[in-house]
C-alpha cells in the first residue's frame, strides 16, 4: 500500500496569537483515534518553531547557513504525517477531513500531501533516477 507524507503549511505568527478551543482539541483527538485504529496513521508531529531551526543551502559548490526565523516565508512547515492508504484519493480524503477540523476564524493552513517514492530494486530513490 502506497504511504503519502502530509506536509502542514501554515503563518506560525498567526497561528500563535490563535488559542485552539477545547472542541477543537477534542474534534482532533477523535479524528487522530479514528485514523489510528483504521491502520492509516504511521506517524505525525506538530513542528517546534522555524525561530528555533536552520535552513541549509547548496549552491555552487557551497554550503550556506541561515538560522530561523524565516522572515522571507509567509508560510512554513508546522507539522507532518505520514499514512498508508490504498491510493491518493483516500489520502487526500483524510486530509480534508484534519483540514476541515480547523474554526473558519483559523487563519489559512493548508497540506501538501506527497506519495512517498519507494526505492527501486538498485536501491536508488525513483525522484534522484531521473
Amino acid at each position: 500500500m502506497p504511504r503519502f507524507l502530509t506536509l502542514i503549511h501554515l503563518d506560525e505568527r498567526a497561528v500563535a496569537a490563535e488559542a485552539p478551543g477545547p472542541e477543537f482539541e477534542e474534534r482532533m483527538g477523535a479524528l487522530y483515534e479514528e485514523i489510528t485504529k483504521a491502520g492509516v496513521m504511521l506517524d505525525t508531529a506538530a513542528l517546534a518553531p522555524s525561530a528555533d531551526g536552520a535552513r541549509l543551502t547548496w549552491s555552487g559548490g557551497k554550503l550556506s547557513y541561515t538560522d530561523g526565523p524565516f522572515t522571507e516565508s509567509k508560510e512554513v512547515i508546522g507539522g507532518y504525517s505520514i499514512i498508508q492508504a490504498k491510493d491518493k484519493a483516500e489520502a487526500l480524503e483524510w486530509v480534508r477531513r484534519f483540514l476541515e477540523i480547523h474554526p473558519e476564524s483559523r487563519h489559512a493552513v493548508s497540506a501538501e500531501v506527497r506519495e512517498i517514492a519507494e526505492p527501486s530494486a538498485e536501491g536508488m530513490c525513483p525522484a534522484v533516477e531521473q
